[in-house]
Parts: C-alpha cells; sequence; structure tokens
C-alpha cells in the first residue's frame, strides 16, 4: 500500500494574529543589546546541526534580515548534542550562541543550569504550537524555547526489496523474514532489517510492552527508572534474540551512521529513523514507505516510539534577548515552518497543511508514541541505557544490565 496520507492540521484561530507578530519588530531593545550593537546593527548567532537544520537556518535568517535590515543572522554548527554543554562553557564566557537548538528532554538541565530564558508571549506561543510541543517544552509552569519541529521514528521499508503487502506487522514476523532475507542475499551485500541496536533513543521500544513506560506512566518518576520491570526484561531479552535478524553483526558496528548509509545505499530492506531521513533517501533515488512500528510480543498494537520535540532556545547569556525572541518566534510561523518541512521532511510544530506519501505513516506512529521525560534523570539516562543496549546486544545477561542501567541513572 503506498501511503498517500496528507499531514493535516486545522489552523488555529490565532494563527494569523501569531503570524502577524512574527513579521513585525515590537519596537523595543533590551538595553545591552542596544550598547553592543554597532551602527545599529545587530548579529545574533545560532547554533544548529547540519544536513538540514543549517540550511534552514540559513535560507530563514536571509528572510527575515530582509524585513529587519539591522539584523544579521550567523549560523554557527553546533550539533543538537553538543549545545548543552557548550552553551554552560561558552554562555557565561560571553562568546555563546544567542539562540541553539536543543532537544525537550534536556530541558530540566538547562533551566535548572540557568541557560535559557522562559518564552516571550508564551500565551501566543502556546496558541500557535502543537499541544504536544507546548507540554514537552514546559516546566514548572513555565514554557522555554520555541518549538520548530515534532519527532518521532518508524519503520522504513525500501520496495525493491521487500513488497508493500510483506512488511511485517509484528517483530517475529520481522525477525523471521529478515532472517530469510539474510540467508540469501547477505553475501551481495544486503540485509533484511538493520536499526542502531546501541542507541537507547531506538531501544527503548523493547521496553515498553504492556504500557511500561520511562519513569513511570507520566515520564516524572524520579526514583525508578522502570527499566528494569519484568515487562522490560521481557522486551530486552527479546531485542537480544533478534541478532541473528541482523546477521549476528555486533553493536559497534550497527551506529546510526553506518545503518542509515545501509538503507540509503539500496542495501537494506527494513530500517527504523525518522522523517529527518526523508529528504537523503528520496535524493538517493531509494522507492521507500513508512509504516508504524512492528507490535512486540504480547501487544497488538505497534510498539511505543520516543516522541520528541526540537527547539529554539533564548540564551540567559545572549546581548540581544529581545531580538533572540522575536527571530525564534518567527522560526514558528506558517510560512518558515513549511520552508523546514521542505528542507529537514520533519514534522512541523505548528498547524499546518502539508502534503507527503510519508508522513501518514508517522503520524499512526505518533498514536503510540509517548513524550521524552524531561525531568533531571534524563541527564543520565542516555549514556546508561545506551551502554546497556549494546551490552545487552552483544550477549549479557539482561536484567543485570537493566539493573545496573538503573543504578548509573540514580547514581548522583
Amino acid at each position: 500500500m503506498k501511503l498517500t496520507k496528507a499531514f493535516t492540521f486545522a489552523f488555529c484561530a490565532s494563527a494569523a494574529l501569531f503570524a502577524l507578530s512574527c513579521s513585525k519588530k515590537d519596537g523595543s531593545q533590551s538595553s545591552s543589546g542596544a550598547r553592543g550593537a554597532k551602527d545599529g546593527k545587530i548579529t545574533l548567532t545560532v547554533w544548529e546541526s547540519t544536513n538540514g537544520p543549517d540550511e534552514f537556518i540559513k535560507q530563514a535568517g536571509k528572510i527575515y534580515s530582509e524585513s529587519h535590515p539591522n539584523i544579521e543572522i550567523k549560523f554557527v554548527n553546533v550539533e543538537l548534542g553538543d549545545a548543552i554543554g557548550q552553551i554552560a562553557l561558552d554562555g557565561p564566557a560571553g562568546k555563546g550562541a544567542d539562540i541553539f537548538a536543543a532537544p525537550n528532554d534536556r530541558l530540566s538541565s538547562l533551566v535548572s543550569g540557568g541557560h535559557v530564558l522562559p518564552t516571550a508571549d508564551s500565551v501566543s506561543v502556546k496558541t500557535h504550537a502543537l499541544s504536544s510541543c507546548v507540554k514537552a517544552l514546559t516546566s514548572e509552569g513555565v514554557m522555554y524555547g520555541y518549538p520548530v519541529s515534532a519527532e518521532t521514528y518508524a519503520l522504513f521499508y525500501n520496495r525493491a526489496l521487500i513488497k508493500d503487502d510483506e512488511v511485517p506487522r509484528t517483530w517475529e514476523e520481522l525477525a523471521k523474514w529478515a532472517t530469510d532475507f539474510n540467508a540469501k542475499n547477505v553475501q551481495n551485500g544486503k540485509y533484511g532489517f538493520v536499526m542502531d541496536v546501541g542507541s537507547a533513543y531506538y531501544t527503548i521500544i523493547f521496553t515498553s510492552a504492556n504500557g511500561n513506560r520511562l519513569f513511570g506512566p507520566d515520564g516524572t518518576d524520579r526514583q525508578h527508572s522502570y527499566l528494569n520491570t519484568p515487562s522490560s526484561v521481557r522486551g530486552m531479552q527479546f531485542f537480544q534474540t533478534l541478532r541473528p535478524a541482523l546477521n549476528n553483526v555486533p553493536a559497534d558496528d550497527m551506529g546510526t551512521s553506518t545503518v542509515d548509509a545501509a538503507f540509503q545505499s539500496g542495501n537494506a530492506a527494513m530500517h527504523i529513523t525518522g522523517l529527518w531521513n526523508v529528504v537523503p533517501f528520496q535524493k538517493a533515488g531509494v522507492d521507500f514507505g513508512v509504516v508504524p512500528l512492528p507490535s512486540l510480543p504480547g501487544d497488538e498494537v505497534p510498539a511505543a516510539s520516543f516522541a520528541g520535540t526540537r527547539a529554539m532556545f533564548v540564551s540567559a547569556y545572549s546581548d540581544h534577548p529581545n531580538e533572540a525572541n522575536d527571530f525564534a518566534r518567527f522560526l514558528m510561523s506558517d510560512e518558515m515552518q513549511k520552508l523546514r518541512f521542505e528542507l529537514t521532511g520533519t514534522l512541523p510544530s505548528v498547524n499546518i497543511k502539508i502534503e507527503s506519501p510519508f508522513v501518514g505513516g508517522f503520524l499512526n506512529q505518533l498514536e503510540y508514541a509517548f513524550p521524552m521525560p524531561s525531568i533531571p534523570e534524563m541527564a543520565m539516562f542516555w549514556e546508561a541505557m545506551n551502554n546497556a543496549s549494546k551490552n545487552i546486544w552483544n550477549g549479557a545477561e539482561v536484567k543485570a544490565e537493566l539493573d545496573a542501567c538503573d543504578a548509573a541513572i540514580f547514581s548522583r
């Protein structure tokens, strides 16, 4: 079945008002900004990642500067995973960004560290943004940052290697299909299924059977990770049995860049990744489809995935906070969100209509996704669960690894 469902949300009643507020300056300027400006010119430094988001910032900055000729937008490449640590070092030193991208799961660290400012005019922002994005960026009742995309992942499949009606609905079916495919094709450098088996972002899937959720149902339990519950243990034991389906490749050889390249080159029939890879895969000429994740043993619905929000945060160290807030809010305007989708393929964070043959699969998956928690313990989760996932994949005892993971998360 070819997915042609459109990603459609009704416009909010206040969208026009919001867009208007994004298209003009409020005329205000911080005192520090005024002192820091030379000849009335202001440069806003924006940290973002490459492979799409960089081009978005560059193009959006050019458009913004056309109506704000006194403001220059300067893009600096700082990858998403590095921005948190770098702003803590560079911000106080006066050489950090005015605006930087970060995922919602690091919100507590950013707020507790005093690195970001609350969202300006949060009432209009909350009205315009998707409710899930607003929730993801709210801490202690206060919103921080400006959501620029909603993210999750799903199952991609290459139609040159697997037919639409052959795509597995369960993980057991996927394992069998991939194992059979490998037996016939691996000598030609092709694989039935690939995924980053050492990334907690993806392996969290296998801990979620029977409604089990990281840090509890609401993701706010600061005493228990729920990673070593009976359901989670059973799920990760099943995960360990999938290794033959990936042709017994060790975890270190299944990193994100490796598996992305395998699918992009046409050498993998199925792959778990997100909308951010739609554009690269299209450019590579792969004829692919996207469907929700297979269901886990004992479940009848797609396996739960992480749902994330990517946001642009205004640095608490910026000399130009009013201007930085205005540009960050501009990135949420309907025009800019459509541009971002065209350049990156990621889901918009606002209520706009876009057409895509792939978005339907992600919308279906989002029905079963759960927000990445943003409590402080998330900072410890990633390394601990990454290590546990790699060790389990490579044959370690599952319960012992998950117990160690839980202990590491609460070791502070």
